[in-house]
């Protein structure tokens, strides 16, 4: 079922395993210089960027809440208040992600975070068999079919990816 990271479990792949979840670890060397961990992990593990989804937090109305877009694009901010019935939404403080979340930037997964926020998973995530999600850490991420991350996070599908510029 699931191949266990080398270094132990994170809060998402315990999420996975105690939900009784298919999914497979993919471990990476995480090079500390780079700044797009979804486009790095993307190449390290030889897989087209469309099926790797980053997670982003944004404040929508002063709620947080959870995008998770396909790392080959950018996150519509207009679109994801529209999705869960907010006016304005901006990306969050990185520092109050990270609280919130239990995981530090560049590994936030939307699975298992310590706090539950409304989610909204780009709808392109549907197109594919399985795509690749951080598994809480740099250099590690998980793979699984996209209706059980839109189960496990609770979340909504809507269009809220964009192409990047």
């Amino acid at each position: 079922m699931a191949k266990k990271p080398k270094s132990g479990g994170t809060p998402a792949t315990t999420a996975l395993s105690a939900a009784s979840v298919a999914f497979t670890v993919h471990e990476y060397a995480h090079d500390t210089r780079s700044a797009s961990y979804g486009e790095e992990a993307a190449a390290a593990l030889g897989i087209t960027a469309d099926r790797v989804f980053k997670t982003l937090l944004a404040d929508v109305d002063g709620a947080l809440t959870v995008a998770v877009v396909p790392v080959s694009g950018q996150l519509d901010l207009k679109a994801l208040a529209r999705a869960v019935g907010g006016r304005k939404a901006s990306m969050a403080d990185p520092q109050a992600a990270e609280r919130s979340t239990g995981y530090v930037v560049g590994g936030i997964s939307p699975i298992g975070q310590k706090r539950p926020h409304p989610t909204v998973v780009d709808m392109t995530a549907l197109d594919h068999a399985t795509v690749f999600v951080s598994a809480g850490r740099r250099g590690l991420e998980i793979e699984l079919a996209p209706t059980d991350l839109v189960r496990l996070t609770a979340a909504i599908t809507a269009p809220v990816g964009r192409p990047a510029p």
